[in-house]
């Protein structure tokens, strides 16, 4: 056995085990659940860093700067992605299940279920930061900056999650966020959008994350920049030429034929409606 083949069994193997594998147990309706509370925990925990700045700086005043409230939220999916992407895919975002379903990765039939553990995750998150911060949720919440109107957050709110998106459906396996690369670049992303773009909406980018917050403290008032911006994106961006790169599809040139029959069988047989 040569050396190159060697070499291409090792990434075949890895390969099956690593893409393959946790692609097919994603199909798995019998393992809904896991995914499911996959995704409320991440959510949590995804809402637990983001809503958390502004609640801890309220608390504790001149601890913790905006660079690092907004940077925070990046690297903490960073790590969501790396530790559950296999699991549920770390969407941790409605716009982002919608968007991956638009593509036609992600069932419909599994988006209400989906949208309503990360919705829930996030409310518990922002519950979690009151009782034990002490102070409104309302500090953690996203909002237009003063001076600025409703419509000019909105409108940074829709470029910004476009990037995300647009980033997340390029790297993405099908309609999971799965590997180190995957973590780096949506979790990159999310740092330096919120490093430009929070002063003026808040770089919320993701319904959940600011409909926890509001409900814990019943305001409102501003979350429609949040919920209808995002969707607004998907639109936008999940039929965009760039964003079919994250299927399966185009790493044919670099599959041996016994691990491109593996996965076109697989992918053949999955349900995207």
């Amino acid at each position: 056995m040569t050396r190159d083949s060697q070499l291409r069994g090792r990434f075949d193997r890895w390969f099956e085990a690593e893409v393959i594998d946790p692609m097919t147990d994603f199909q798995e309706s019998t393992q809904e659940w896991r995914r499911l509370a996959s995704e409320l925990f991440g959510t949590f925990f995804l809402v637990l860093v983001a809503a958390g700045g502004g609640m801890m700086g309220q608390a504790f005043p001149d601890t913790i700067s905006r660079q690092a409230a907004v940077v925070a939220p990046g690297l903490m999916v960073m790590a969501i992605i790396l530790f559950m992407g296999k699991v549920s895919g770390a969407h941790l975002n409605p716009a982002v299940t919608l968007a991956f379903s638009l593509r036609g990765d992600f069932p419909w039939r599994r988006v209400p279920g989906y949208i309503l553990v990360q919705l829930i995750g996030a409310t518990l998150a922002a519950l979690f930061l009151r009782a034990v911060i002490g102070v409104s949720a309302s500090y953690g919440s996203n909002y237009p900056a003063e001076g600025y109107t409703a419509f000019q957050a909105f409108w940074m709110e829709v470029v910004l999650t476009l990037g995300l998106v647009s980033v997340i459906l390029g790297m993405a396996s099908g309609a999971q966020n799965v590997g180190i690369i995957g973590a780096v670049g949506v979790g990159g992303y999310i740092a330096l959008a919120g490093l430009w773009g929070s002063p003026i909406s808040g770089t919320s980018m993701n319904p959940a994350r600011t409909f926890g917050p509001d409900l814990i403290a019943l305001d409102f008032a501003d979350y429609w920049v949040y919920a209808r911006a995002p969707t607004t994106t998907d639109c936008r961006s999940a039929d965009r030429p760039g964003n079919v790169a994250g299927r399966v599809a185009p790493l044919d040139g670099v599959m041996s034929q016994p691990c491109r029959q593996l996965c076109h069988g697989r992918e053949s047989g999955r349900d995207p409606l």
